[in-house]
């Protein structure tokens, strides 16, 4: 295949999603063991360009990875066998020096899904750069991204697209599958088509146990069949509900899935806790409030100890008061982060 022989650059800014059913176990090469179905959030973003050098004398893959303009090995060598992989595609990588820039406006690795962000930012890169090195066009440019990303993060295939977003077979969602996630939000009730999310930051650092070592104790968990059928049972429940805009089920199908997903990590062979006291502190309190007030807000949880505060753009005003005068003070330094559903990755250059 004849490459342009130039330097070729882009830049995509690509959000973080956020499960309302959650994937958790995988088999194969990053198959969901149940599917799963997302919101994209618009301002937990990772901004990462890649920059291609054509050499002659290349022929094996070479690149750097800045994170945050530092040179950051141990991040490439987490990259390097997704990037290996993907030469199976991007044939052109064996020809080009790489080099990978990369940001976040969150903090990474404490379960706000910046895997979900950052490898779909960068299967979106590889697909520019491929049509640009190559003079294709792909055909499902989405859909393409889509795939690649679930090879480096399954979740990172959702955050290809804005809005609500499936990846898994369902049988209760028209052209879902396990290799790329598909947008629904036609299936969507206007009630949820304008959700927030404060990301409640309870603990910064990077979190005791990755979203990998999780996914591989499920393999040996006693509850891992019966946590794969309840996920399905609710992907059609979920459907349901986000046809027909019953909030209050909503409510209750996205705590549980919440719950359960770190239920099940206790409850591993090898258990661990990834909640903090401060977790704990916040969940009660939502509870509490929401049953005295009726507002409807509610909470979910990723594979961290950080909490995902989701509630109708109208509920705005009570819920920010309830955080400023509540909950902020269970937050490290104060700290937390403003979303709402977002539209999706952005070209940048």
């Amino acid at each position: 295949m004849n490459y342009q022989k130039i330097e070729v650059v882009s830049r995509w800014q690509s959000p973080s999603n956020i499960a309302l059913v959650k994937y958790w176990g995988k088999k194969g090469l990053q198959i969901p063991c149940n599917p799963s179905i997302s919101i994209t959030l618009d301002k937990a973003i990772s901004d990462t360009s890649m920059q291609a050098i054509y050499d002659e004398n290349q022929n094996e893959l070479s690149f750097d990875f800045y994170f945050e303009d530092t040179k950051n090995p141990s991040f490439e060598e987490k990259l390097k066998p997704f990037l290996i992989h993907a030469q199976s595609y991007f044939k052109w990588l064996q020809h080009y020096h790489v080099i990978i820039h990369s940001s976040n406006t969150f903090p990474h690795s404490s379960g706000i899904a910046s895997s979900a962000s950052a490898y779909s930012a960068l299967a979106l890169n590889l697909c520019t750069l491929h049509e640009a090195i190559t003079g294709e066009s792909l055909p499902h440019f989405f859909q393409t991204a889509s795939y690649w990303a679930r090879i480096g993060s399954g979740s990172a295939c959702r955050s290809v697209y804005g809005g609500y977003n499936a990846w898994g077979e369902s049988k209760s969602i028209a052209g879902s599958h396990d290799e790329y996630a598909v947008n629904i939000d036609t299936e969507v009730h206007p009630h949820f088509k304008n959700i927030m999310d404060s990301i409640l930051i309870v603990e910064k650092g990077k979190k005791a146990v990755s979203s990998t070592m999780g996914h591989a104790l499920l393999k040996q968990h006693p509850f891992a069949e019966k946590r794969y059928e309840t996920a399905y049972q609710n992907i059609d429940l979920l459907m349901t509900i986000l046809k027909s805009g019953d909030m209050s089920a909503f409510i209750q199908l996205v705590e549980s899935e919440a719950l359960m997903l770190h239920s099940l990590m206790m409850s591993s062979p090898t258990p661990f806790i990834l909640m903090k006291p401060q977790t704990l502190q916040i969940i009660e309190k939502v509870i509490d409030y929401r049953n005295q007030t009726a507002v409807n807000v509610m909470f979910t949880l990723d594979a961290g100890a950080n909490v995902h505060l989701l509630y109708p753009e109208m509920e705005k005003t009570n819920v920010q008061n309830f955080i400023a005068n509540e909950l902020v003070q269970h937050c490290e330094n104060g700290l937390f982060y403003d979303n709402k559903i977002g539209t999706g990755p952005s070209l940048i250059v």
